[in-house]
């Protein structure tokens, strides 16, 4: 049987205040392109759907296209609910829309109950196990502890023991949306952490034959059998060097992986991000290829230049975020902040934040007499109001 291995679509987030719509209903276009192409069997979707528990109704729109063109594909697709989402809202009118071939497994319950999908080798149960938030779900599958390694291995529980009583050599697949140990995290997930543990061994999964992971961003596979597909397009610059697929995955007559593969996903820019000083950056031809990208940038100049946003979008237009690293060397060490205010005056101690904000560029004349007519301006006005206090 083939499956197509998705997550992490994320609709309706942006990147950067940069609106992503257009390039999720491109990545949707493409995904059910490579439904047709690749004769996928069924498609397995491993939460966070939308970004939010409620989604801009443009997202919505998005997502009902979506599952209108898989059910007149004719394609099994079988998803969860993720952190992002609201399992409630998603999870509405998932008896209808089963019956077009659209499986949503939202609610915690049904975690035991598969879909059931054959072909000509035989029967393949695929459970669905939404995003379990341990203090929600504890008490319901009596879970030792509130943490996501109990609530999961009692979820296994469930998938294992259903398993257990169907015809022998039975095929499995499970999906989840959690952090599984031995995984990469980028920036732009939500932290799940509880009790200080947000990780859970891939030993948990132990007894099924594939599982398809949501949650972290970058594709990767933990074991043959244990795989995130990640995100369909970058959320964070922290992704810039993620390769962003999908996985395509046979599973063979006897639930052994035949053949697994990356189906690469459309790209809207690619990410860069570049660091030096200013005048560096806006000069250096080594950087030509990055003037078409989204651009982080870090200056390492030692005073903060001026109007640096404004200049470096000149030469790279689509710069969306500007970080200040000032490079350092041990000649740079200064006493501490506190430790310079001992003694001082206020005019001093004024003129020192300035030069230790800026990185050891000092106040011209025109910043020093600023400083002092706002430092006189307050001493005035506070003694102005002790005035009028005494009275």
């Amino acid at each position: 049987m083939r499956l197509l291995h998705t997550s992490d679509w994320h609709l309706g987030r942006s990147f950067h205040r940069v609106g992503l719509l257009e390039a999720q209903a491109a990545f949707l276009d493409h995904l059910v392109a490579t439904v047709r192409e690749h004769r996928v069997d069924a498609v397995l979707v491993a939460g966070d759907v939308y970004d939010r528990a409620v989604p801009p109704l443009a997202a919505v729109e998005l997502f009902d296209d979506a599952l209108h063109r898989l059910a007149e594909a004719g394609v099994p697709t079988v998803m969860i609910s993720g952190n992002h989402d609201s399992a409630r809202r998603l999870g509405v009118g998932a008896g209808l829309i089963g019956r077009a071939g659209i499986h949503l497994r939202t609610d915690p319950a049904g975690v035991g109950t598969p879909v059931v999908l054959t072909d000509a080798h035989g029967d393949v149960a695929v459970y669905g196990l939404p995003y379990l938030e341990p203090a929600l779900v504890r008490e319901r599958f009596g879970a030792a502890q509130a943490g996501h390694e109990a609530v999961l291995a009692a979820a296994m529980d469930r998938v294992r023991a259903d398993l257990a009583g169907r015809p022998p050599g039975t095929r499995s697949v499970v999906l989840a949306h959690a952090f599984v140990a031995g995984g990469e995290p980028s920036d732009s997930e939500r932290d799940i952490t509880v009790g200080g543990v947000a990780a859970v061994p891939a030993g948990i999964f132990d007894g099924v034959d594939y599982v398809a992971l949501g949650h972290l961003h970058g594709s990767q596979t933990l074991t043959e059998r244990v795989r995130y597909s990640g995100s369909p397009l970058a959320y964070s610059f922290s992704e810039w060097r993620h390769r962003k697929t999908m996985w395509l995955v046979d599973l063979g007559p006897d639930g052994r992986i035949a053949a697994a593969g990356r189906i690469d996903c459309p790209v809207p820019r690619t990410l860069a991000r570049i660091r030096g000083p200013l005048d560096q950056l806006l000069t250096d031809p080594a950087l030509d290829h990055h003037e078409d990208s989204w651009v982080e940038a870090t200056l390492t100049d030692a005073v903060r230049p001026a109007e640096p946003m404004a200049r470096l979008t000149k030469r790279f237009p689509h710069t969306l975020s500007l970080v200040f690293d000032p490079d350092r060397t041990d000649d740079d060490a200064r006493p501490s902040y506190a430790e310079r205010l001992r003694g001082r005056t206020d005019q001093q101690i004024a003129e020192d934040f300035v030069t230790h904000v800026r990185g050891g560029a000092a106040p011209d004349p025109h910043e020093r007499a600023a400083l002092h007519d706002a430092l006189t301006d307050v001493r005035t006005d506070m003694a102005a109001r002790e005035r009028e206090v005494a009275r």
